[in-house]
Parts: C-alpha cells; structure tokens; sequence
C-alpha cells in the first residue's frame, strides 16, 4: 500500500512540475467560421443580417440507435460483466458477485437520475457541473439533449447513466470474494460521488481536461483507468484472501466467463458506436475500430501465453479480448482500422504482462485483475491515441485536426492519465476507509472460508 501511495504523489508532483497547458485551437464550429472567406467586393451593398442557425431537430435514426446503444450497454453489464466475473470466482462465492453488479448497476441508475447527470452535464466548473438538473429538473420527454441536439434528453441521461454503473461494477472483481456487501454498497455511493462524476465531468462535460483537449472517446479515463486504480486500492485496503498464494483459487467454470466475455464484446459496440452520439460515419468507424482491435488483442495475448508458457487458455483469449475492447475505448472514433490493430496488438501483450508480472511486483490480490486489464490496457489506450489519431497514420486528428500535432496531444494524453490516477487513488482511498468505520470492509475468516454465498446472501449458485 505503501508503494501505491508514494506512485500517487509522484504522479501528483509530475502533473504539478510539468510544462504549462498548451493553448487549445479553437473549437470546430468557432475554426470553421474563421475559415471563413474574410474578403469582400468593394461595392457590396450593406450587408444582411446573418442568417439563424437552424434550430435543432429529432432525428429518429440518432434516436434509435442512442437506444439501442443504451440496451447494449446494459446487457454487457447485466449479465456480461456480471457472468464474467462470476465464473472466474470459485463455486461458493458466484452469487455473490452477481449481486454486487447486479444491485451496483440498479442503485448507480438511480443516483444518476437523482444527482449525477447534474453534477456531470449541469454546470460548467472545472471539476462538477451545477444542480440545475437536480432530480432531472427542467427535463421533458420533447426537451432536445444540448449535448447531442438529435436525440431527446431522457435518451442522453439514460445512455449515460450505463456508463457510470458499469465503471462502478467494474471494481467488483477486486475485492471480490472476502467484503461485505454493505460495504460495496457504501462505497459504491461514495466513489460514484467523489471520482467518477468528477471524472467524467473533466473529460466530457466540459471541465479541466476536456479544456486541455484531452480524447476519450468512450472512456479510457473516465471508464477504465478510474475503475482500475479504485480496484487496486480496493485489493490493497480490503487484504488479501485466505489462501493467496499458498492454495489454488482457480475460476470455477471457464463456459460462464466466456459467455461472459462474448456478452461484453457485443454491448461494447453500444458503448463505443453509441459514443458517436448519432447514426453516422464515426459511429461506423468505432464500430470496426472495436472489432478488429479485440480481435488483434485476443491473438496477441495468446500468442503471447503459448511463447511464455506452451499453452493458448480460453481464459487468455477472454483476457485478450476485453484487454483489447478496453484499449480501443478511448480511441474508436479517433484512430483508423490499421492504427486500431496495432493498438490492440499492444494491448494484448502489455496486459498480460499487467496480469502476471506486474502484479506480482504490486503484491495486491487484485481477484480478478481489474488493474491489469482495465488500468494497464486504459493507459495504454489514453496515451496511444494521442499517435494513432494522427491523419498520417489513418487517424482523424482528433477534435482539432487543422492543428493536430502528435507530440502535443500525446502530453495533453499523458497529463490526462496523471489526472486520473491520482484523482481516482485518492478519492477511492477516501471512500474506502468511510466504508471500513461505519460498517467494516471484510467478511470474518468463517464467513470467507464458507463462502459469501451462504454467509451473506442465504443461498447457493448450485444444488449440492
């Protein structure tokens, strides 16, 4: 814990110490009006008042594919994420986890609506938003998005409120095995509060990283890298499981995990395709973007495995693809397919290395390796598209691409992950320890060793 504690300091001093925020190009509606042709005829009559911008109107392709992208992303969480974290726990603690996504995914939903949109689209600070759409307030099934003017408003809180769940139930793999469910349920409402509305309010809503011209298509920082670091403080504050080291702890069914996985495959295309915000060409392009840089990462992390230790798993090529669907995330709508392919080459062998070596290095019982997959393959993803979103490489140029330079954006990416870590390591830290004093995060050794199945739910995966 020690060591984790000093990175975040380091972290914090890096971001403090390093080069002043580079200035911004202008946003695309305000470069594309100084494109303008400024010259004009010596004899022009007065000139004519501007024409109005054309109001906003619904548009029932966006619309139906924001909703079916919102389905999509509820079932990568439920039951994707939920039978893929449960067939990696052993036998006597599947429901458990189960009940955590499953009762994680319902109470975040309902924050959301109460609070989170708000704080997250209502304002314009640097770290929260406002509270001006508190309990969705102002908010009519005929209101327009402001963020995306095609689609109703309830249609953009509802896409969005996936995304904060499924970040918070990633951390489940952890600590799972060993905490008391009262404690995921205090934590969850703290860190949803204190990192991943901040979070996702500095990359999206308009506050300090989204200023510095972070890009996060999807949620490389907001999503992964968040989840990740909260996950590895969580494997350090909650211990170690009995057995850790000494004993096998293996997944009690390989079937579920990939059906599990194949769950996630599928709803990422909502996560990231949904990202574009309308049925267009850049929800195309991070459509193929996610399936060839999954695919490239399941073949390297196998490939990687065989050379390492002889054999190709299915659980490595599970590993390999959500190593690879997590890296693309922040890229999909920046990068071109090749840059996506070699994206997820690298992420398939950088994160098994996250899985094995360095966790051993960070000594944490990390339970089903959130931070090796989705921490390691997050910051991979960040950083990398700050290259592959360059037009040389096939990329788009991100939001600026009149002024796109590589070495530029890649700091502007580096900067952001500093953010994010830190952010996230304090804050989960913090909800952590609050969760510990007003109800204990860990089970007794009894309860562990019986399983949390019986212990704290009252009822078995299977018939014995």
């Amino acid at each position: 814990m020690k060591k984790f504690v000093l990175s975040l300091l380091l972290g914090l001093g890096a971001l403090a110490l390093g080069p002043a925020a580079l200035a911004q190009a202008p946003a695309p509606a305000e470069a594309a009006s100084m494109a303008a042709p400024a010259a004009m005829p010596a004899a022009a009559p007065a000139e004519a008042p501007p024409a109005a911008a054309p109001a906003p109107t619904l548009n029932s392709g966006d619309t139906a594919w924001m909703l079916t992208s919102t389905l999509l992303v509820i079932l990568m969480t439920i039951p994707g994420l939920a039978l893929f974290y449960g067939g990696l726990a052993r036998s006597k603690n599947m429901l458990s986890v189960l009940v955590q996504v499953f009762v994680i995914f319902s109470l975040i939903t309902v924050l959301w609506a109460l609070y989170g949109y708000s704080l997250t689209f209502g304002g314009e600070g640097q770290f929260y938003g406002g509270f001006d759409k508190l309990f969705l307030k102002g908010i009519a099934p005929d209101t327009l998005s402001g963020m995306l003017p095609t689609i109703p408003e309830y249609v953009f809180v509802a896409f969005q409120a996936t995304f904060a769940a499924i970040t918070v139930a990633l951390i489940v793999g952890s600590f799972a095995e060993r905490i008391r469910f009262a404690a995921v349920l205090v934590f969850a409402v703290l860190w949803f509060t204190l990192s991943y509305i901040p979070m996702a309010h500095m990359v999206w809503g308009g506050g300090l990283l989204a200023k510095d011209g972070a890009l996060d298509f999807a949620g490389g920082t907001v999503v992964h890298i968040n989840a990740g670091v909260a996950g590895l403080v969580g494997a350090y504050m909650v211990g170690r499981r009995i057995g850790f080291g000494k004993e096998s702890l293996t997944p009690h069914s390989l079937t579920l995990t990939m059906v599990g996985a194949s769950l996630l495959w599928v709803g990422w295309f909502g996560f990231n395709a949904g990202s574009a915000g309308a049925a267009n060409g850049a929800a195309g392009l991070a459509f193929i973007n996610t399936t060839l840089a999954t695919a490239a990462a399941t073949l390297s992390w196998l490939a990687g495995e065989a050379l390492h230790k002889g054999k190709a798993s299915m659980l490595g090529a599970a590993s390999g693809a959500v190593a690879g669907l997590v890296a693309v995330t922040p890229a999909a709508g920046f990068v071109g397919p090749m840059g996506a392919i070699v994206l997820g080459l690298v992420a398939g062998v950088v994160c098994l290395w996250g899985v094995g070596g360095l966790k051993r290095m960070l000594g944490a019982d990390d339970a089903f390796d959130v931070f090796g997959v989705h921490g390691v393959g997050g910051i991979i993803g960040a950083i990398l598209t700050g290259v592959f979103a360059a037009q040389g490489l096939g990329g788009t140029g991100g939001l600026t691409p009149d002024t796109f330079a590589m070495g530029a954006q890649v700091w502007v990416q580096c900067k952001s992950v500093l953010v994010t870590l830190v952010w996230s390591g304090v804050a989960a830290f913090i909800s952590y320890k609050i969760a510990d004093l007003l109800v204990g995060l860990r089970v007794t050794e009894e309860a562990e060793r019986e399983g949390l199945d019986i212990t704290s739910h009252g009822e078995t995966a299977y018939s014995r």
